[in-house]
C-alpha cells in the first residue's frame, strides 16, 4: 500500500502525462488485487473543480478521488476555464468512470429584469455564475478560444485587488507579490483561471507562516484586520491539529475580508444574452446555478446572505424568457422547503434540473447523501442524461438534447431526458467492457 500511495500522490505531479500515468499504474494495482477495488454506488457529482481553477485536485486525482469515494459519474466544472477538461476526460477513460464535460463563468443580467438585483453572485449585484454543461469533446478548443482572451482581463483586476489587500495588510508588516506568491498557486500558464480563491489563499498561507496556527493567528485575524469570524470558523481555527487549516484559513477570509478588497468585474464577463448565443452553438447546456438564502456555507466560505428566494418568480420567468434550458443546485446547500420550492419551479417552467456539489476544499465529500433519496433520483437520471448528450453532440450538434431538432422529436423533456440518459448508460456499458 505505500506504493499506492506514493502513486496517489503522483496524481498531482506538476505534468500532465504523469499524473494520468500514476493513475494508470494505480488501476493496475486494482487489476492485479493489490489495491481494494471501491465498491460501486449510485451518487452523482457534476460540479469538480481542478487546479485549473482553484482546487486541491488535478483532473487525474478528482476522478480518482471520485471512482475511489463511489461515484458513478463524475463531471469537470472549472472557473472560466476547460483547459482540465481532455486530462478528466482521459482519467474518466482509464477509470471507466462516465465524465461530463462543463464551465462555469459569471454573466452580466444588467440588460435584463434582474437588473441591480444579488442574483447568485455574493460581492456584485446584477453579475450571476452560469453553468455550461454537457460541453462536446469536439468544441473544447471553441471555448479556449472565447475564455482565453477573459482570463487576461480577470488577471488584470486580480493585481489591482492584491494592492488593495497590500493596503490593508502591509501596515503590519505583510504584502503579497501577484506574480511571486498568487500566480504560482495557480495552473495560469496552461490556461487555467487566477480566482479570488488564490489571491486569499496566498495570504493564509503568509499569514500561518507569519502567526502559525491557533490563538495567535486568531488574535491577529479578529484584533489587526477586525474580521468578525463565525463561531464554527473560530473553532477550526483554534484547532492547531485540523488538517483542513490553510482551506478553513481560505473560508474565514473569503467570507470576512473578500468584500473589502473585491473590485468590480466588468471587462472579464460577458452579457449574458452572449453567453446563451455561445452555448448553443457549441452544444452545450446553459444552466442558471440557484444559490438561494444562505447561512454558514459547507466550508465556511460564504457568509449569511439572501439572494433569489425572496423574488425566486422574476427570477425563472427571466430565464425562460432568456433561453436558459437547465437549473442546476447542491441539495447540501439548502433548506428542504428551499429545495422542494426550486423542484416544483423546474417542472412549472420545464427546466432540466442538474446537481453537483461544489468541491473545490479537502474538507468537502464527493458523495452527496441526499441523492439516495427518491426526491433526488431525478437527479440522477439527468447525469446519465448529460452523458448521452455529450455523446450525441460529438457526432452532430443537430443531436444535441435542446437542438431543434431533438425538441421536436421529443417534444416532452422526460421523454428526452430517458431517451439520452438510455445513450449515456449504454456509453457506461462500453466502457466497462
Amino acid at each position: 500500500m505505500h506504493t499506492g500511495h506514493d502513486t496517489i500522490n503522483r496524481l498531482n505531479h506538476p505534468e500532465k502525462k504523469e499524473r494520468l500515468k500514476a493513475l494508470s499504474k494505480l488501476m493496475e494495482g486494482i487489476s492485479k488485487g493489490e489495491i481494494s477495488r471501491p465498491a460501486p454506488g449510485r451518487s452523482v457529482n457534476n460540479h469538480i473543480h481542478t487546479f485549473y481553477s482553484f482546487s486541491p485536485y488535478s483532473p487525474a486525482m478528482a476522478v480518482w478521488l471520485s471512482y475511489t469515494s463511489g461515484l458513478s459519474a463524475a463531471g469537470i466544472m472549472d472557473h472560466d476555464s476547460i483547459s482540465g477538461a481532455e486530462e478528466f476526460i482521459e482519467a474518466g477513460k482509464i477509470t471507466g468512470l462516465p465524465t461530463t464535460t462543463g464551465l462555469e463563468c459569471r454573466a452580466d443580467f444588467s440588460a435584463t429584469p434582474l437588473k441591480g438585483m444579488r442574483i447568485n453572485h455574493p460581492n456584485q449585484r446584477s453579475l450571476a455564475y452560469i453553468a455550461l454543461h454537457g460541453i462536446p469533446y469536439t468544441q473544447i478548443q471553441q471555448v479556449k478560444a472565447l475564455f482565453d482572451p477573459l482570463l487576461k482581463e480577470r488577471n488584470k483586476r486580480n493585481r489591482l485587488m492584491v494592492n488593495r489587500l497590500n493596503s490593508l495588510v502591509n501596515t503590519h508588516d505583510l504584502s503579497l507579490d501577484f506574480t511571486d506568491d498568487v500566480l504560482p498557486l495557480s495552473k495560469h500558464e496552461e490556461g487555467g483561471s487566477v480566482t479570488e480563491r488564490h489571491i486569499l489563499f496566498a495570504l493564509a498561507l503568509k499569514l500561518t507562516t507569519r502567526f502559525g496556527t491557533g490563538n495567535t493567528l486568531l488574535s491577529f485575524l479578529k484584533d489587526n484586520l477586525l474580521l468578525r469570524l463565525d463561531p464554527q470558523i473560530e473553532k477550526r481555527l483554534l484547532n492547531s491539529d485540523n488538517k483542513f487549516y490553510s482551506y478553513d484559513l481560505l473560508g474565514a477570509l473569503k467570507s470576512a475580508l473578500l468584500e473589502r478588497i473585491y473590485i468590480d468585474a466588468k471587462a472579464e464577463c460577458l452579457n449574458i444574452r452572449g453567453i446563451l448565443t455561445f452555448a448553443q452553438s457549441i452544444g452545450a447546456i446553459a444552466a442558471y446555478p440557484y444559490l438561494g438564502d444562505i447561512t454558514l456555507s459547507v466550508t465556511g466560505d460564504k457568509k449569511s446572505q439572501k439572494f433569489e428566494d425572496s423574488y425566486l418568480d422574476l427570477l425563472f420567468s427571466t430565464l425562460k424568457d432568456l433561453g436558459f434550458n437547465a437549473v442546476t443546485y447542491m441539495p447540501t446547500r439548502n433548506t428542504p422547503a428551499q429545495l422542494k420550492r426550486v423542484k416544483e419551479m423546474c417542472r412549472r417552467y420545464s427546466f432540466f434540473e442538474i446537481s453537483g456539489e461544489d468541491i473545490n476544499s479537502p474538507r468537502q465529500s464527493f458523495i452527496c447523501p441526499l441523492l439516495a433519496q427518491p426526491d433526488f433520483h431525478n437527479l440522477i437520471d439527468s447525469t446519465w442524461a448529460l452523458a448521452g448528450h455529450e455523446v450525441q453532440a460529438a457526432k452532430d450538434l443537430s443531436l444535441a438534447m435542446f437542438s431543434a431538432a431533438t425538441r421536436e422529436k421529443y417534444p416532452h423533456l422526460d421523454e428526452r431526458i430517458q431517451a439520452f440518459k438510455a445513450v449515456g448508460l449504454e456509453r457506461y456499458i462500453k466502457n466497462r467492457r
